[in-house]
């Protein structure tokens, strides 16, 4: 029955990988690619499709149920990985640089599963299984840009074209099914046969070409990105050969199945392709260790860490060497042992420091931002003293400035502020922040703290319904402008805002209701 569970739900999975605008990946937008390689399509992708505008709200609204979950992988430093990697590979497209970069999001899963799924509108999920199996950064960018092939290509938006009557109850089913999962297998395997068969095995045939379809224009990304294309086949025959030697199909076969066509298919490309060999990333290894570590945070489990840490410390890689001692620096830092944490990372940093006379293929790298955020964290830690906190500040001051893209040393920056008592410094940057990154919602919620510690009790609710707006819980955000307008430090102009806000969230809840009736 489980088996037949996840059968069911990756094939629904797979279908809902949509995509927010326009296509950016059809082959024939590309630069220097051999007719053998161009890409045929499975139709035209902007007849009668879902408009971008409902697809973007229905992965919105996925999200925020996702984000609800346990196993939502919550680490900034991880999630800026994803999102700097993926961003990468989807500028790579020639013809879509900048453009299409902001309409995707890439998100963790704790999840040992070896998988990645694409939600609606532009939503990737990378299970942290999928992050530890991966070899090298090539063979992550062969599942990562296979699933921006499916979102490109706008394969549900086609479908709902092709079965407008039929899908809408499996893709209802999808959506409750995921949600069930976790809870359990038989409740999510009855929602999903709740939906009708005829309709799944529609989808299911559709799969087969959309598979192929997400394969070439992946492998077309991985090309145009510098990756060595030879990790997908590579990748996916170490998971054909799992299969074999454990005899459970991993989840990424399951819900993306693999064929003998499709292997000589994408070795046929390779075979076209010069060869490159590109080094990882420093930071590719430093988020393995971040997810290792986030796994599992049992007593055995960490046990279990510390000794796959250990182990990788054998190796002569320098880099592996590196992340495996960040690792249990990131490792002891979760077990409140901040002297080992300093310990470790500070041997991480030294080790990634290139010996005099010692070749490495890698680029020379500092570690990036993935570095600093761990040093933050390490000195903003609970029981550090006073002197810490203090340096804390100048150091994540240093950082955003080396590093003015990383929200996660702009969160870390703003927490060290409040930490070392500048609150009114950090209400001013927060301040600015929130309006650069109004869907953040991380930043309200320090920002309410900044209030708070100034005794600044309406603009503490007012940010703190701005906080729950985002995580779509409008009756909360409503709930915090009616506190805030109660405070006894509330101006007349913040008293304008809150009835306007409130106003205007009032609106939504009741659109939402009226919408929710018409489903």
């Amino acid at each position: 029955m489980r088996a037949r569970w996840r059968r069911s739900l990756a094939v629904l999975a797979m279908s809902a990988a949509t995509g927010f605008g326009p296509a950016l990946a059809h082959a024939q937008q590309l630069n220097n690619v051999p007719n053998s390689m161009r890409l045929p399509t499975l139709g035209d992708a902007a007849s009668e499709d879902l408009s971008p505008i409902v697809e973007r709200k229905l992965g919105e609204e996925i999200m925020r149920e996702i984000r609800r979950e346990r196993d939502y992988l919550d680490d900034d430093a991880i999630s800026e990985y994803l999102n700097n990697f993926g961003g990468a590979l989807v500028d790579a497209v020639p013809g879509a640089r900048g453009e299409m970069n902001a309409d995707f999001h890439f998100f963790p899963v704790r999840d040992g599963a070896i998988n990645a799924f694409a939600l609606p509108g532009g939503f990737i999920g990378i299970h942290s299984g999928l992050l530890l199996a991966a070899q090298t950064e090539s063979e992550l960018a062969s599942v990562v840009s296979h699933e921006i092939g499916h979102v490109s290509q706008r394969h549900i938006a086609r479908m709902l074209g092709q079965q407008r009557q039929d899908v809408l109850l499996p893709l209802a089913a999808l959506i409750l099914a995921a949600l069930a999962a976790k809870a359990s297998p038989d409740a999510a395997m009855g929602v999903l046969m709740g939906g009708q068969g005829l309709a799944v095995q529609r989808q299911l045939n559709f799969s087969r070409d959309a598979e192929r379809e997400a394969d070439r224009v992946g492998f077309q990304i991985m090309s145009a990105g510098g990756y060595d294309t030879s990790g997908m086949v590579a990748f996916f025959k170490r998971l054909q050969s799992a299969n074999k030697v454990y005899g459970e199909i991993p989840a990424f076969l399951s819900s993306h199945p693999l064929t003998s066509e499709r292997i000589v298919d994408i070795q046929s490309r390779i075979r076209e392709t010069p060869y490159r060999q590109r080094p990882d990333s420093i930071e590719f290894h430093l988020a393995k260790a971040r997810a290792r570590v986030l796994q599992d945070l049992g007593t055995t489990a960490r046990r279990d860490t510390r000794t796959a840490f250990e182990t990788q410390l054998a190796q002569q890689h320098r880099q592996q060497q590196s992340a495996a001692q960040y690792g249990l620096a990131f490792l002891a830092l979760k077990e409140g042992n901040l002297a080992s944490a300093r310990t470790w990372f500070d041997k991480a940093r030294a080790t990634l420091q290139p010996k005099p006379g010692v070749f490495s293929a890698a680029p020379p790298s500092d570690g990036g931002a993935m570095f600093a955020v761990l040093d933050l964290e390490i000195k903003l830690a609970a029981g550090q003293p006073k002197e810490v906190a203090q340096q804390a500040l100048k150091d994540a001051a240093s950082a955003t400035n080396q590093y003015p893209l990383s929200r996660a040393l702009a969160r870390q920056y703003a927490n060290a502020m409040i930490n070392a008592g500048k609150f009114e410094d950090a209400t001013l940057y927060l301040r600015d922040q929130v309006q650069l990154y109004r869907e953040d919602p991380k930043l309200y919620d320090l920002l309410a703290k900044a209030y708070s510690s100034q005794g600044k009790v309406a603009l503490q609710h007012m940010a703190l319904a701005e906080s729950y707006v985002l995580a779509g819980a409008l009756p909360a955000a409503v709930d915090q402008l009616n506190f805030a307008r109660k405070a006894k430090d509330v101006s007349f102009y913040e008293q304008s805002v809150i009835d306007a806000r409130e106003r205007e969230l009032k609106a939504r809840q009741k659109q939402e209701k009226e919408e929710e009736k018409g489903k």
